[in-house]
């Protein structure tokens, strides 16, 4: 069954670019022009962990994979065969991996056979074959069954020409030859799988390697060569990878040929490759590109994923974002070969479109209005964890669903199969956004600002984890390359991951209410700063749940001239993580302080009554700016009222800097509600 996948219609609609590029629409298979003739660009698809690559990538599938010849292949999860060869690697693997999901017999066409990459995977498979080690030869022409049973299915699955083949090999071993072994080996295979598997009609496809290094023209040479250079190694065995790419799509190409009128394709063949961007990819896909540089034309439609958007093989790629898709998709082709490559940027998910997605999952509206809108706060409109996020909605308890917010969502568990346990919500998006790298010392440094600080905090806390090399950097590089976005004020600068890794930092070691792995972090980094009260150091108090120096901060700093940086160190005190407490019932604690009806703490001593009152309403300031900046709590009008009513209090107060006091009660009101950051100077639409 689909998932159902919102903000992607510009590929998956009736008309949209994968249609014109495979020439039907998805599932009704109606006709549609091609956009781009016969010399169609390889299409990557960019995005970050989340963003929906994979997902969109499987839609494609299904909607085609009865209309047309298909194969979708992840290029970073590409198993190894138990006890393989060294006819085998990841290219050889791959591309029969490819040939046996593209052979099946589609709507109204026959099955696709691959005898020329048969041929040349059969002759690379015999280099590392003794002539005293028949297991070995065995299973090596086994596990090639499945992609000679393209050619014939009922000799390809039986093993009566793997005999014979080792037969033909004995014969042979007392023969001398000035051919390398491999090339005598591959000969010998290649004659019996001609003759004991290959129908008459299919036995000149042998003719393909001829055109290979040294070949002359004659097939066996070339598939003798193709095996002595794939032993070989290095530049040579490159050269007998790409060939065999390259017959990998004539097997397509001579599917499309020669047809009757009955047997017509209607469709061209889809390659589908996820992480196009690991070696596997490149290497699948720079033949291709090189080929249709030269002229030499094709009908494979390539839709791949990369995770890099600034990959250096896209240097010269089209780039459009996924919007502009729609209607029409411009790639002219370049003197250089990437000029090939559409890049198409997949953009996050819209405000309307993470609502649709909430809509569907829970219809009868049990959870609160703005649930949707502030998880795509959180998220960013990142479709995983809308995804994720949506469902632990539907699913909440019915007692909760009413006080949801996207914290009590990341506390909640989520059924992701049938046939398993709930598991966490926080933990397994982090998982998914992390796959690959320790998400403990990432959590400790996510509590950082910058390299620096980060730095430090390896240095005094993770002393173990990087014995050979600067582990900030090494995170620091890792996070860029899977595309996470940088910022200033945060080592880890996305919304979402922060909140997951400091959700891991507070709860993973499940010592509530001590928390020790979170406060030894927030003090050892409050100490860094040192003992002046520096915003960074306010900043980790507010984490530990201190804000009375805090707010004396602010009321000290108050009547300076530089409203604009008052306003500014506001700002990011409030942006600190709060202390919260899992599985908390009832509104927020900020909440009661922020309209005045509990104290914000103790009153220092020696203030006059206007200094108390200004103390006081500091207090109130603070934490509804915090409370309403957080993207784990759903803004409150009431707050938001009372936020505008402080600072319009204080723009009465200040001798000089009225006018930006007042700006941020009319604006910062504003920019909450429209789910904007607050902007510095108010009124700016960047947030900055």
């Amino acid at each position: 069954m689909d998932r159902e996948l919102y903000g992607r219609e510009a590929i998956l609609a009736e008309s949209g670019l994968a249609a014109r590029l495979i020439g039907l629409s998805p599932y009704g298979f109606a006709r549609v022009p091609f956009e781009h003739g016969d010399d169609p660009p390889v299409t990557v698809f960019t995005g970050g962990r989340g963003m929906g690559k994979t997902a969109l990538l499987k839609q494609l599938r299904n909607a085609y994979r009865e209309a047309t010849p298909l194969a979708l292949l992840d290029c970073a999860r590409l198993e190894p065969p138990a006890d393989h060869g060294p006819g085998w690697n990841p290219l050889t693997g791959a591309l029969g991996e490819l040939a046996v999901q593209l052979s099946p017999r589609v709507h109204a066409a026959k099955p696709v056979q691959f005898p020329r990459l048969s041929l040349g995977l059969v002759a690379v498979a015999s280099i590392s074959w003794a002539q005293d080690d028949d297991e070995r030869a065995r299973r090596d022409l086994q596990r090639l069954g499945p992609v000679l049973a393209t050619v014939d299915a009922t000799k390809g699955a039986a093993t009566t020409w793997v005999t014979k083949v080792l037969s033909k090999l004995a014969a042979r071993a007392a023969e001398t030859s000035s051919v390398p072994m491999a090339g005598l080996l591959a000969e010998a295979t290649v004659e019996t799988v001609l003759e004991e598997v290959f129908g008459r009609f299919q036995q000149r496809a042998d003719s393909f390697y001829g055109a290979y290094r040294n070949a002359g023209g004659r097939g066996r040479a070339g598939l003798q060569q193709l095996a002595v250079d794939f032993e070989q190694g290095g530049r040579r065995r490159r050269e007998a990878e790409d060939f065999l790419v390259g017959a990998l799509v004539e097997d397509l190409g001579r599917a499309y040929t020669g047809l009757t009128q009955v047997g017509t394709r209607r469709g061209r063949p889809v390659l589908l490759l996820d992480n196009a961007h690991d070696p596997l990819g490149r290497r699948l896909l720079e033949p291709l590109l090189r080929a249709r540089a030269d002229g030499r034309r094709d009908k494979v439609v390539v839709l791949a994923a990369s995770r890099v958007h600034e990959h250096e093989t896209l240097r010269h790629a089209t780039r459009l974002r996924l919007p502009e898709t729609a209607h029409r998709a411009p790639c002219p082709r370049g003197t250089d070969v990437t000029s090939g490559i559409l890049a198409v940027g997949l953009t996050p998910l819209s405000p309307a479109q993470t609502q649709s997605a909430f809509d569907r999952l829970d219809p009868a509206g049990r959870t609160p209005a703005d649930l949707a809108r502030g998880v795509h706060r959180l998220t960013g409109g990142r479709p995983l964890g809308v995804a994720l996020l949506g469902r632990a909605a539907a699913e909440a308890p019915a007692a909760q669903r009413a006080a949801l917010t996207p914290a009590a969502l990341l506390d909640l568990t989520v059924e992701l199969r049938e046939d398993s346990a709930p598991v966490p919500v926080a933990a397994t998006l982090l998982k998914a956004l992390l796959p690959q790298v320790r998400r403990g010392p990432l959590a400790v440094l996510a509590a950082a600002h910058d390299e620096d600080s980060a730095r430090m905090l390896a240095r005094t806390r993770l002393r173990a984890e990087a014995p050979d090399g600067d582990l900030v950097l090494a995170v620091r590089d890792r996070l860029r390359a899977e595309d996470w976005p940088e910022g200033r004020e945060h080592f880890v600068a996305d919304p979402l991951l922060r909140a997951l890794l400091l959700h891991r930092l507070r709860f993973h070691d499940g010592d509530a209410p001590a928390y020790a792995t979170w406060r030894a972090v927030h003090e050892t980094l409050r100490q860094y700063y040192g003992p002046a009260p520096d915003p960074y150091r306010l900043h980790h108090d507010l984490a530990l749940g201190r804000t009375e120096e805090a707010v004396t901060h602010l009321r000290v700093t108050f009547p300076a001239p530089d409203v604009h940086g008052w306003l500014r160190r506001l700002r990011f005190l409030a942006d600190a993580p709060y202390p919260r407490e899992q599985q908390r019932p009832g509104p927020d604690p900020r909440r009661a302080i922020a309209l005045g009806r509990e104290p914000a703490g103790p009153l220092p001593g020696g203030l006059d009554d206007e200094d108390v009152e200004l103390h006081l309403c500091l207090g109130r300031l603070l934490h509804a700016l915090w409370l309403l900046a957080d993207p784990l709590a759903l803004p409150d009008d009431d707050v938001a009222d009372k936020l505008a009513h402080e600072l319009r209090q204080l723009s009465g107060r200040h001798l000089t800097g009225n006018s930006p006091l007042w700006d941020a009660a009319t604006h910062w009101p504003r920019d909450i509600r429209a789910w904007r950051t607050v902007a510095v100077p108010p009124g700016r639409e960047d947030g900055v």
